[in-house]
């Protein structure tokens, strides 16, 4: 299978554990064999809570700026930084600054299981 298609006419939609936290997949598991592609787009002021996921994410930072929690250690990313989020890895998401913070990521196909860490 192989498409081209604007990015505009995936749909978006919230994230629901993220505050102010919006999701595109634009390439999906029922359309690339091996990888899905997604974009993510977090209001300033906004973030996603401490979590893991079964799979490993791998990101590109389109815009803005946050601070992301990988594993205890943190980091202060912006554009063209690259980001591999270890599967099992605990990792949070918390904007800089007064730009939308927006990343592509690309994880593997396959069952991903997401659990909140703490409270």
């Amino acid at each position: 299978m192989h498409f081209v298609r604007k990015a505009a006419d995936a749909e978006t939609a919230p994230v629901g554990a993220g505050v102010d936290t919006w999701r595109q997949v634009l390439i999906g598991a029922d359309e690339g064999p091996n990888f899905q592609l997604r974009r993510f787009r977090i209001e300033p002021g906004g973030g996603m809570p401490l979590h893991t996921n079964s799979v490993e994410h791998e990101q590109y930072v389109l815009g803005g700026r946050a601070v992301v929690w990988i594993d205890g250690e943190r980091f202060e990313v912006g554009p063209d930084d690259v980001v591999l989020i270890p599967a099992g890895a605990p990792h949070s998401y918390e904007t800089i600054g007064k730009d939308p913070f927006e990343f592509l990521c690309i994880i593997p196909n396959g069952p991903d299981e997401i659990e909140i860490v703490g409270d």
